[in-house]
């Protein structure tokens, strides 16, 4: 059986995984300040700024480590250095958890999985540089996987949607804003695929559509209940922007590509058919 470390186990996206992974492997994860971890034999305690990963790696042993991991940018670069070293030189397959923003310098269209990767942001250079880093290991050791804007009912972008809505809070849409989405059930479902197959590579998890990011919202709040919510409208260009990867080499079973229409109902609770 594989056993599988997840750094970042404690957030939205590691504890989804968690959940979704922990009946079939042996899968442990790490936090840092969640105290509801302490007393879970699954997780571990881990702070990048003070510990190096080698000592829990060295202790839990993982065939597969997940790197869903958030924190300062230098800290991240100069963990994801060990942690592709050491992987490298002990077998052990690197997952990372990469971003769309990896191509949010180009505006005109969707990116695909080979695309040339570039960037305006420094969030988008950061996943670039750790990036190249993971695909200096061997081919057989890593699989990095780009996700859109993340959503789900419990995810902390409709939680802050509810929030603004319940306190009458601008929300803000970006109508020039071209995007495809995911939702934590969605991204789970295929993670879980991606390890069973012992998938490598590079791999885009979104909707296999795309739609303006207030579209989106638009029918998100709707679906909600809430006839007049306040919104704030913010114009990044006169004209549609990109932010969208497609799959198009690396493609997934029909049965877990989907649209942003189930995604919408994975947010409101609702599971559309397959």
């Amino acid at each position: 059986m594989e056993r599988i470390l997840i750094f970042g186990g404690s957030g939205f996206i590691g504890h989804r995984l968690f959940r979704e992974l922990d009946p079939y492997f042996d899968v442990y994860g790490t936090f840092c300040f969640k105290s509801a971890f302490e007393n879970n034999q699954r997780f571990c305690p881990f702070d990048l700024r003070t510990e190096s990963p080698i000592h829990i790696i060295k202790q839990l042993r993982p065939t597969i480590i997940i790197s869903a991991l958030r924190s300062d940018f230098a800290e991240q670069i100069i963990f994801h250095d060990i942690l592709s070293e050491y992987s490298s030189k002990n077998n052990i397959k690197l997952i990372f958890l990469s971003s769309a923003n990896v191509f949010d310098a180009f505006t005109n269209y969707p990116s695909y999985e080979h695309d040339k990767t570039l960037s305006e942001s420094i969030y988008g250079r950061l996943k670039i540089k750790i990036e190249n880093r993971i695909m200096r290991m061997p081919k057989k050791l890593w699989a990095i996987l780009r996700l859109p804007m993340v959503f789900g009912a419990q995810s902390p972008r409709v939680k802050e949607i509810k929030t603004q809505l319940s306190e009458r809070i601008p929300i803000e849409i970006y109508p020039t804003s071209i995007i495809n989405v995911t939702s934590d059930r969605q991204l789970t479902r295929q993670v879980h695929y991606l390890i069973n197959r012992n998938k490598t590579g590079i791999f885009h998890l979104g909707s296999k559509d795309v739609i303006h990011h207030n579209e989106f919202v638009e029918k998100l709040v709707s679906g909600m209940g809430d006839l007049s919510p306040v919104w704030k409208h913010v114009y990044s260009s006169n004209s549609d922007r990109y932010l969208a990867m497609l799959q198009r080499d690396n493609k997934l079973p029909k049965y877990l590509q989907f649209n942003s229409e189930q995604v919408l109902s994975d947010c409101l609770g609702l599971h559309s058919p397959e």
